[in-house]
């Protein structure tokens, strides 16, 4: 096996793949165990020009252009390679290469810092905003809404539902390029409706936590649930953009109910989602990041919600209830610390039965039939509590819109209802209050 020329080539250059692009490379060669020997070299030539690797590739920091000039120059040799869409801001772009490419661009690219596997991101699946005390909070006389703020949710796109009209103030897709509205698969209305829905399919029953706010839709993920690193990089690089060009009406808070097994690299800020997000936080904007559902294990917190840097949002089971005294945390509710020994989550929000908005003829819509009400679903998970969270940040920067990103999570964190002597690798903080996170004046 190490007499291969793929196989040397990662040797010599490990350090400029991460460990699952070396994997997926790897399994090019499955089909050699079964094969004569004689036939190793040819089979590999053919596998190398023929195999198409989805890919990340970030240059050294500073070098975007110089790094795409040199990688158009190295991969116009071969057929099937084609650079994407470039990320400024983390000095990246996405590329469809052979293997044949990759070992040229290893050894002849100088501005080559590491290639990652573009590897797959998916989306996480009333009395919610009662338990939480976002409920009529009243400042200086009025009652705070969020009203004025805008929340990008980057998931599966957004349905025009009655509960958000006219508060659709914006809309991308980088899955299927339409530019109206719309969610075929539904997880990205629901989550719209938990931060910003305002209930008027039923009479002021199931609203979200910040029932005037602006929601931008960003789909980032398909009818299935399913996207990409660069696609969900895609959606935060949009959101940086979209702030340069609209500075007096900018993108507020960004909720991504969505994420990926988290990687082990020398550090979290090498994982290239990690360093969007970081870089979206550092430009203001508060980055609220599911737990995951792969609770109640240890160490399951999933990227991006693995940057100690933003907020990530565990789930709370309220019981169906407004008392507190029966809560705890849901089961399914991702666990810290995460791979790099950091406490996570910062905190927990309802993520149990929520009922918010039904994207008709979506997946989840046709999934789940049965006595489901015509406007509204009732799902869980860490996505639920991820844009509950999202829409009390919204209520917190309606009253000061001055607070930096570290400043609101700073209030977040300490404004919580407490337990004694929970492990806060499984309870954060503790549970959201809005009612006390929300500033006097």
């Amino acid at each position: 096996m190490y007499g291969f020329s793929m196989v040397k080539t990662m040797r010599t250059h490990a350090r400029k793949l991460d460990k699952s692009c070396r994997d997926y490379v790897m399994t090019m060669y499955k089909p050699f165990r079964r094969t004569p020997c004689f036939l190793h070299k040819p089979l590999e030539r053919f596998l190398k020009r023929v195999t198409k690797l989805s890919v990340i590739i970030q240059f050294e920091n500073k070098c975007l252009h110089e790094g795409c000039k040199e990688f158009d120059a190295i991969v116009k040799k071969y057929v099937r390679c084609k650079r994407k869409r470039t990320f400024s801001s983390i000095s990246c772009c996405s590329a469809t290469i052979t293997p044949q490419a990759l070992e040229d661009l290893l050894s002849s690219c100088h501005s080559l810092k590491k290639i990652f596997l573009n590897r797959e991101v998916t989306a996480f699946l009333d009395t919610a905003v009662e338990a939480s005390h976002a409920q009529q909070i009243v400042r200086q006389g009025n009652e705070v809404t969020g009203e004025g703020v805008n929340i990008a949710i980057i998931d599966t796109g957004v349905y025009p539902h009655e509960d958000l009209n006219g508060r659709i103030t914006g809309f991308v897709d980088f899955i299927n390029n339409r530019t109206d509205p719309y969610d075929d698969n539904g997880h990205g209305t629901h989550c719209a409706g938990d931060a910003a829905g305002d209930g008027s399919a039923s009479g002021g029953l199931y609203k979200g936590s910040a029932p005037r706010a602006n929601i931008i839709g960003i789909k980032a993920l398909d009818k299935n649930g399913a996207g990409s690193l660069a696609t969900i990089i895609e959606g935060v690089q949009w959101c940086l953009d979209y702030n340069e060009s609209n500075p007096g009406n900018p993108i507020h808070v960004i909720s991504m109910s969505l994420g990926a097994s988290a990687q082990q690299y020398e550090d979290e800020t090498d994982d290239p989602i990690v360093q969007i997000v970081n870089e979206a936080w550092d430009a203001g904007i508060v980055v609220v990041a599911a737990a995951g559902n792969s609770g109640p294990e240890p160490s399951t917190i999933a990227s991006p919600g693995i940057s100690r840097t933003i907020l990530t949002v565990g789930a709370l089971d309220d019981r169906d209830t407004a008392d507190r005294t029966d809560d705890d945390v849901a089961d399914f509710s991702s666990r810290g610390p995460t791979i790099y020994g950091i406490e996570k989550p910062d905190i927990l929000a309802p993520g149990v039965d929520i009922t918010s908005l039904r994207a008709p003829n979506s997946s989840l819509a046709k999934s789940q039939k049965g006595d489901q009400m015509a406007d509204y679903i009732t799902l869980s998970g860490t996505s639920m509590a991820t844009p509950i969270c999202a829409g009390i940040i919204a209520l917190i920067l309606e009253v000061n819109p001055d607070l930096s990103p570290d400043e609101v999570k700073e209030r977040i964190k300490n404004e919580v209802d407490l337990w004694d002597d929970r492990d806060p690798n499984i309870y954060g903080a503790g549970y959201i209050n809005g009612e006390r996170a929300v500033p006097e004046n």
